[in-house]
């Protein structure tokens, strides 16, 4: 089956620094599959060049069979790739419900009132539905990381990029939503996840990467990808040959 998603020799640098250099990735439709790597590895560099925030200087992107490189982010977002930041930015004047129809609308091509039903969905499905009327920016952190995921699945998306959701989260809520992104998976969504809280990310992906420097330095299962000693060796210090 061809990937959903492929990047080939995706090259990136700012000034003298590089952050992504000649990667090769892919990922198949429905699969999960995580990210991992230090502060400045080229993270969230890579997924602002799928969404098409940021331009790649060389290589290509391919989604569902076709070439994307050079498309605008509104392009890509209404071809069916969203994306949910670190740090959620709703709408703070606007109720919860209305955050979702703009993103249905503008991003997922619907006409509002034609969205309503499927806004409506979304809330019940993340747990936000007893919240719509209220104002989005007076929202606690995890209702608004829910919010910034609700309005990602508003824009009708085959593709998630989701950048640290699980980051300021205590324990409970980042289980809550681990197993929100569980029900997500079993739709059929393909995702990709960049996450520092290691062990909410290994409970949903199914292949697990890590970035240093702009390079891809280990892949596979993440148990495996966890215990390698490239990886160990880049967050703890260990030579990768102790």
């Amino acid at each position: 089956m061809a990937p959903i998603l492929a990047l080939q020799k995706i090259s990136k640098r700012f000034g003298a620094v590089v952050v992504a250099s000649d990667i090769d990735l892919s990922v198949a439709e429905g699969e999960a599959l995580g990210i991992i790597g230090p502060n400045g590895a080229g993270k969230t560099t890579l997924f602002a060049m799928i969404a098409g925030t940021v331009p790649a200087d060389a290589g290509r992107i391919t989604f569902a069979g076709h070439d994307i490189t050079n498309l605008t982010p509104e392009r890509r977002c209404r071809d069916g790739i969203a994306r949910s930041f670190q740090i959620p930015q709703p709408f703070g004047g606007m109720t919860v419900f209305e955050n979702l129809v703009v993103a249905a609308a503008f991003g997922g091509r619907r006409r509002e009132r034609d969205a309503y039903p499927r806004c409506v969905e979304i809330l019940g499905q993340c747990g936000l539905i007893d919240k719509a009327n209220r104002p989005a920016g007076s929202l606690t952190l995890i209702d608004r990381k829910r919010l910034e995921l609700a309005r990602a699945l508003a824009t009708n998306p085959r593709l998630v990029l989701l950048d640290e959701v699980a980051g300021g989260l205590v324990e409970h809520e980042c289980a809550e939503l681990v197993a929100l992104i569980k029900t997500l998976r079993a739709t059929g969504l393909s995702i990709i996840w960049i996450e520092h809280v290691v062990h909410a990310l290994i409970a949903v992906v199914d292949r697990l990467v890590a970035l240093h420097g702009g390079r891809l330095i280990a892949e596979g299962a993440p148990r495996e990808v966890i215990r390698s000693p490239a990886v160990a060796e880049i967050y703890m210090g260990i030579p990768a040959d102790a």
